[in-house]
């Protein structure tokens, strides 16, 4: 039986543009995981949604791949990067990472792992910036640089060429080192670059991937990605090791596979991302206002004069960047609208006048 008396309890026509997992769960993954929640099923992944999504995953990256379903990004990270490292191994990221920045410690405490991080201008790194970490191969004193890991898009919303991603790639395995790709917004780069996702992951050589549904609609979970099953090691045991096996994984699966079959990731992507351009479109030419990055993804950084974004905040929820620099960060979603932009460009114009 269902209860259909629950009332929400938040203002539904508030709007914000903090974080794209403000939003709420794409209509099509809620029907999906509805169509799902009906009898009995596997528990624990022995499912055949989770069946169908290794299917769907294969598709999409043009080979057969290994699919793990998380709860979480940061698990996602830790447990595919664990799977590439002996104890004594080290990871080379951007000092602006997640891994390094906004995980507590999680790679590192949690994953047992040594973090490099090298200071980007973009949030990209490059074969040069990755070999300024990259040493000391064989050295018992240091822990040991044998994975690399980018961010696509960056936490800068910058987007990595697959070009690029191969140059990385193929500079790390020549080192020895593998490479692993936190795809928290993967679908926005793909949506950017106009490509198939297996242009810049599996085809440019990335061993494992960190695949985000949360931030496009999906109510939960992520899934880790052996795109070369080789290069990883323990995955089965290290997912329920560190707390991420789904004993209900039916509905993570389900959600992924009503993002992926058709096109609706790719839509709900390129629309975050249009709503970015729309964003940055208006505030470009105010005075006062200095965009700090390319806008490339669902997010636009800023910096604004002194006041104006505590001022905003009284009506829109967003974050400081660096509060120094009074530099913020506005990110768009799924169902962020045209209105929702125009208001809020309006609202940052009226700002700037006062």
């Amino acid at each position: 039986m269902t209860d259909s008396s629950f009332t929400a309890l938040h203002d539904t026509a508030l709007r914000g543009f903090a974080s794209d997992n403000y939003s709420g769960v794409h209509p099509q993954v809620l029907a999906a995981m509805a169509a799902a929640n009906d009898g009995h099923q596997v528990s624990y992944g022995e499912d055949v949604y989770t069946a169908r999504l290794h299917e769907v995953m294969a598709e999409k990256f043009g080979r057969p791949v290994e699919v793990f379903p998380v709860f979480n990004g940061t698990g996602a990270n830790v447990l595919a990067l664990q799977s590439l490292l002996p104890r004594w191994g080290a990871v080379v990221c951007a000092a602006t990472a997640h891994i390094n920045c906004d995980e507590n410690g999680a790679p590192e405490r949690v994953g047992g792992m040594k973090l490099l991080a090298v200071p980007t201008p973009d949030g990209k790194l490059t074969p040069d910036l990755i070999d300024k970490e990259a040493w000391g191969f064989g050295d018992e004193h240091r822990a040991q640089p044998l994975a690399v890991s980018i961010t696509q898009t960056t936490e800068l919303g910058t987007c990595y060429t697959p070009e690029e991603v191969k140059a990385i790639a193929d500079h790390a395995h020549s080192l020895g080192m593998k490479v692993h790709m936190d795809g928290a917004r993967l679908a926005n780069a793909a949506a950017h670059l106009g490509v198939p996702l297996r242009a810049f992951t599996s085809d440019a050589g990335v061993d494992v991937l960190s695949f985000g549904g949360t931030k496009n609609g999906l109510m939960f979970g992520e899934a880790v990605v052996a795109l070369n099953p080789e290069a990883t090691d323990g995955l089965i045991y290290l997912r329920k090791m560190n707390m991420q096996l789904a004993s209900k994984m039916r509905f993570i699966s389900a959600g992924f596979i009503a993002l992926l079959e058709g096109d609706l990731w790719l839509q709900s992507a390129g629309h975050a991302n249009a709503m970015a351009t729309r964003l940055r479109a208006a505030v470009e030419g105010l005075d006062g206002v200095v965009p700090t990055q390319p806008t490339q993804s669902n997010g636009v950084f800023a910096i604004l004069p002194e006041g104006v974004a505590d001022r905003l905040r009284e009506a829109f929820r967003f974050y400081d960047w660096n509060e120094a620099a009074r530099e913020v960060r506005w990110m768009c979603s799924f169902d962020t609208t045209e209105a929702d932009i125009d208001t809020f460009a309006e609202a940052i114009r009226a700002e700037l006048s006062r």
